[in-house]
């Protein structure tokens, strides 16, 4: 009989920092449960135990690859708040799914952010359930995607795609993060080194010591785009946060809340582009990292207003809430993806007394 590796098994009693069982996780939120149920009926199809999102409200295309990664992501937020195992048995479905239609691998995906970003969801999966296919998944794909993207043009780091035009936020600090999750899952101290080296690489390169902005990327001739999104400052504060730097943590967050917010409200990104979910994947790792460090004084006001907001932008006709709030959700067509990050929101940030 093969032994569980020990980070799996100080998981599921509690003790590992950062990707606990569920139960150190859960709360209460009939809000939450309603924007979750919405999206689900909505959006989420099953047939012969393999499942997808579907792109938009009208039609049968399905969500496309990274899209679908995050969505899928969304499903384990919502088990760590629940308890409830039908999430965890939509996510066995969404990854039977995703494997059936992508294989086992995903080498012919030239961006790289992609397949880091599928890697942290199968991470976290095995480290919710301990099945194994998950963590073997995530190691295969980790492995590769870092094999052909690491180079130490431009003093190291991730390329953002097979073209190695640019080294990008949005790669390094997913792979720092899948990278850490990969040392948990395998107990090999190898990857968190990894991911200490992805994580001094952005810090020095792409991050405002000052500041705390995270900037978007470097290209190949060194000339840097400064503009901070959202899912890239989020997950430096969740790679910051899992290698024990809380004080670039807390930078990076308080930046993002008062610098990248107007009026404390997130960005409006277009609904139907890339950047429908970019405020999901930010607030996910920044209230993660909020609670586990105590910082709900400085940070969850802000976060809950942005919670209030995404509720009270619903639509009455479904309880679909798109990525645009405070404005009201119009009716028509809707973006699976850019109606995620309200449900990623409500998932992941406790509901203040009576809501």
């Amino acid at each position: 009989m093969t032994r569980p590796p020990l980070a799996l098994l100080l998981t599921l009693i509690g003790v590992t920092a950062g990707c606990n069982s569920a139960p150190t996780r859960t709360f209460v939120s009939p809000r939450a449960d309603v924007l979750l149920q919405a999206h689900t009926d909505t959006f989420y199809q099953v047939q012969d135990g393999r499942a997808w999102f579907k792109e938009t409200t009208e039609g049968t295309k399905k969500a496309s690859f990274w899209k679908r990664a995050e969505q899928i992501e969304l499903e384990l937020d919502a088990y760590e708040r629940t308890g409830n195992p039908q999430q965890l048995e939509m996510f066995a479905n969404l990854y039977r799914g995703f494997v059936g239609e992508n294989g086992a691998t995903w080498m012919e995906n030239k961006y790289n952010d992609d397949i880091m970003w599928m890697v942290i969801a199968c991470a976290r999966g095995y480290l919710l359930t301990g099945r194994p296919e998950y963590r073997d998944t995530a190691k295969a794909n980790f492995d590769l995607c870092y094999a052909r993207a690491i180079s130490p043009d431009l003093s190291g780091g991730l390329w953002w795609t097979t073209d190695n035009q640019s080294k990008n936020s949005c790669v390094n600090g997913p792979a720092a993060i899948a990278a850490v999750l990969l040392s948990r899952a395998w107990a090999e101290p190898a990857y968190r080194a990894k991911a200490a080296d992805l994580y001094r690489w952005e810090r020095a390169t792409l991050f405002d010591p000052k500041t705390g902005r995270v900037s978007d990327n470097l290209n190949r001739n060194g000339r840097k785009s400064d503009t901070a999104f959202t899912y890239n400052e989020g997950t430096f504060v969740g790679a910051a946060d899992l290698l024990d730097h809380p004080d670039d943590a807390l930078l990076a967050a308080t930046y993002t809340m008062n610098h990248v917010c107007r009026n404390g409200l997130l960005p409006q990104y277009g609904e139907n582009d890339d950047s429908g979910g970019f405020n999901g994947v930010g607030v996910r790792w920044i209230a993660r990292f909020m609670y586990e460090r105590g910082q709900e004084a400085v940070l969850e006001p802000w976060l809950q207003k942005n919670a209030e907001a995404a509720w009270n932008a619903r639509r009455a006709t479904d309880n679909l809430s798109w990525c645009r709030w405070p404005d009201p959700t119009p009716e028509g067509r809707r973006s699976s993806f850019g109606c995620s990050s309200a449900v990623v929101l409500l998932q992941v940030v406790h509901p203040p007394a009576g809501k």
